[in-house]
């Protein structure tokens, strides 16, 4: 029986696809089922799937409702104990789900495990080594764009990347799955975030290696869409994952940390679209989306903070 499902969102990607698909194909490890969520591709890729590889397991939605649907859509689908979460526009090196699997059973209280991303087009430079979020409201990848052998210690991350990452099927049940209020960004960092609210933790495992292309749905790095809606979610990852005695502990942080990047943006033209999505951040923030402040999580809000302010040390001093 299969221990692992690979699960990869898909939306016009087709030009990726044979990549990725290919990749899993010369796995050592072939204890795992594929299952490709498409959101309603007008590129051909769901017709290319089931003429190239038609042991994909291959679920089609009839539009675009984003990454958290797709993916929540392939974590039900699949019965395995793990779930490994793969963007369509990488390539795994041939031993990545035998190293994936691997780093998530040895630790016992890990939620999730993140492959070292490298730079599909730079392969002496990372493109991501975890998500980590910090007390001024911003979410960074760790180690992005910097040499490759700087990152080879498997360690405790703020989050993982759901580009490349590995999840406990079981512990989803516990917290629930990926917010589709999201839509897509930040909805890795918030579930994560989520996760060690309830005592889990999340790890780099190094081991595992990815290529990624990097915005191969989205199209660009910067965009009036992904900036958008990076800025409406960061809103509500504060809103829904903070206490509100924790806000206000972080609110000159989050004050200083918004103003830095409404300039920034205007500075690429983008901070109308900025401001557009910190309104509508606060639109949806409603209290029946909070996470329920307990008490006996009181020391992992504690550890959360203290890592929030860690982070902000990191980010300023690069």
């Amino acid at each position: 029986m299969q221990e692992v499902s690979v699960v990869i969102p898909n939306f016009n990607g087709m030009v990726y696809l044979e990549g990725v698909l290919s990749s899993l194909e010369r796995q050592t490890n072939k204890n795992f089922v594929t299952i490709v969520v498409d959101n309603g591709s007008s590129d051909g890729s769901c017709e290319y799937i089931q003429k190239h590889f038609p042991e994909v397991k291959l679920i089609r939605f009839p539009e675009n409702f984003g990454f958290c649907k797709a993916v929540n859509e392939g974590i039900r689908a699949s019965g395995t104990e793990f779930v490994l979460l793969l963007n369509n526009d990488i390539e795994a090196t041939p031993d990545f789900v035998e190293e994936m699997t691997a780093a998530i059973k040895r630790h016992k209280k890990a939620f999730s495990c993140q492959a070292k991303m490298i730079q599909f087009h730079d392969r002496q430079k990372l493109d991501d080594a975890g998500n980590y979020y910090c007390a001024l409201g911003w979410a960074y990848a760790r180690g992005k764009g910097r040499e490759i052998c700087r990152y080879d210690r498997e360690e405790k991350i703020f989050a993982a990347c759901g580009g490349a990452a590995i999840y406990r099927r079981e512990i989803f049940r516990e917290i629930g799955c990926f917010d589709e209020e999201h839509f897509a960004y930040l909805e890795d960092t918030d579930v994560g975030y989520r996760a060690r609210i309830y005592g889990y933790e999340n790890w780099y495992a190094p081991r595992a290696v990815v290529y990624h292309v990097g915005s191969g749905t989205s199209g660009s790095r910067y965009n009036q869409f992904k900036t958008r809606y990076s800025s409406r979610n960061n809103v509500y990852l504060i809103y829904k994952n903070m206490p509100v005695g924790q806000i206000l502990l972080n609110l000159p942080f989050l004050l200083a940390g918004f103003a830095v990047k409404i300039l920034f943006f205007i500075r690429k033209g983008l901070g109308r679209e900025y401001i557009a999505g910190i309104k509508n951040g606060f639109q949806i923030s409603r209290k029946e989306r909070k996470v329920s402040f307990c008490l006996a999580h009181l020391g992992n809000y504690a550890k959360i903070q203290l890592d929030l302010w860690i982070n902000m040390v990191r980010r300023i001093t690069g």
